[in-house]
Formats: structure tokens, C-alpha cells, sequence
């Protein structure tokens, strides 16, 4: 009798483990990094226009017409209010692409709903990489074309934080009772998923190692 209850108690607690770790990639603040991209293809990920996105050298490359990458997999049921999310980027010279949060999927035109975190070192376009696009700008270059940096991106509540190789770029928080800027009727703090940018058949940029923390 004893034994049985031995291994009762075994397995159940093998199956509240199994559960945990099984669930984790749905559990708000789980304060795990998370890999949202494989390496091999766009399992996860939703085009709208296209096709501008491929995968080369185990990196999301965009390059062709105005198109937006969203993620549509099942990290946080590709919803998030609190997080981490960071990256590694490279552009090639004269590109403009972006990184979108608290966005909705949409199938034409740039995205009306969330915040667009700019990435351009070079682009004829003044506002550089880790700026709020028409929110709060960068102003300066940190990273040069052809080499590979870190981008990263931090929301808790209503303050974000952008970050070029562990550098602090953008530290901005929206005010209380902001109404959306003009031409951006959805750009207010709330949740949502993420997006890639393809800006133009002129510009190519790579994405890879893009990784979520979810915050409570």
C-alpha cells in the first residue's frame, strides 16, 4: 500500500511538472526568454502585401514592396502588454525597416494600431534606429551599416525603453489621458503583437536570434 502511494504521489507531481513547463510559453511574467523566430523559416509570422520577407543564412531578410511581417504564433497567444523583446539587425546601406509592438495584424499599408521602433542608419530618412517613430526620435547614428547589433526593447505600463547594444537610446513615458498623434490613430500604450517592416523595394534588412520576456 505504501508503494502505491509512493508512486501516486510520483506521478502526480510528474504531471504538474510537465504542465508547468508545457504552458510556460502562455504564462504571463514567466520571466524566461523565449524564441520567437527558428532560424529555418516564417512558422509563426503572417505577411500582409509581399512577398518581401525571406530566410537566408538563418536570418528573416526584408527586402521588395511596402509589406509588413506580423507574429502570429503562440508565445502569450501573440498578445503582449509587459515585456522584453530583443534582437539582432543588420542593414545595408541607404534602408529603412522597423520593429512594430502593441500592433494588430493588417492586411495593406502601415500599421494604424501600436509603435514603431525605427531602424535606419543611413536612410535619407533623419530618424535613426531605436527611435519612436513621430513619438520620440533618435537623432543620431550608434551603429554602422553591413554589421550585426543588438536592439532592444523594454514596456512596463506606460514606460519604454529602446536600447542599441545595452545602450539606453529612447527612455520615454506616455503621459496620462495622451490622446493618439495625428495620422497615428493607434499609437497608445495597450498590447498587441509585433511586426517587421519591408519600407521600400530599395532597402534590405536582416533580422535574426529574436527573443521575448514577458513581464507581469
Amino acid at each position: 500500500m505504501k508503494n502505491f502511494l509512493l508512486i501516486a504521489a510520483i506521478t502526480m507531481l510528474a504531471a504538474c511538472s510537465n504542465k508547468k513547463i508545457s504552458g510556460s510559453h502562455n504564462n504571463s511574467g514567466s520571466g524566461e526568454w523565449i524564441s520567437l523566430f527558428d532560424g529555418k523559416s516564417l512558422d509563426g509570422w503572417k505577411e500582409s502585401e509581399g512577398p518581401s520577407f525571406s530566410i537566408e543564412n538563418g536570418a528573416i531578410k526584408v527586402a521588395g514592396k511596402r509589406s509588413h511581417l506580423y507574429y502570429d504564433g503562440p508565445v502569450q497567444n501573440h498578445n503582449f502588454k509587459n515585456f522584453e523583446v530583443k534582437m539582432q539587425i543588420l542593414t545595408k546601406p541607404n534602408s529603412n525597416s522597423g520593429f512594430y509592438f502593441h500592433t494588430l495584424f493588417q492586411q495593406k499599408g502601415f500599421p494604424d494600431d501600436g509603435f514603431e521602433v525605427q531602424v535606419n542608419n543611413s536612410h535619407k530618412d533623419w530618424k535613426r534606429t531605436a527611435g519612436l517613430y513621430d513619438i520620440s526620435e533618435a537623432r543620431e547614428t550608434y551603429v554602422k551599416d553591413d554589421e550585426w547589433f543588438e536592439m532592444s526593447i523594454r514596456v512596463e505600463g506606460k514606460h519604454v525603453i529602446t536600447k542599441i547594444n545595452g545602450q539606453t537610446i529612447i527612455d520615454w513615458t506616455e503621459p496620462e489621458g495622451a490622446t493618439a498623434p495625428k495620422g497615428h490613430p493607434g499609437r497608445l500604450i495597450k498590447s498587441g503583437t509585433f511586426a517587421l517592416q519591408a519600407h521600400d523595394p530599395n532597402s534590405i534588412v536582416y533580422f535574426k536570434d529574436i527573443y521575448v520576456k514577458p513581464l507581469p
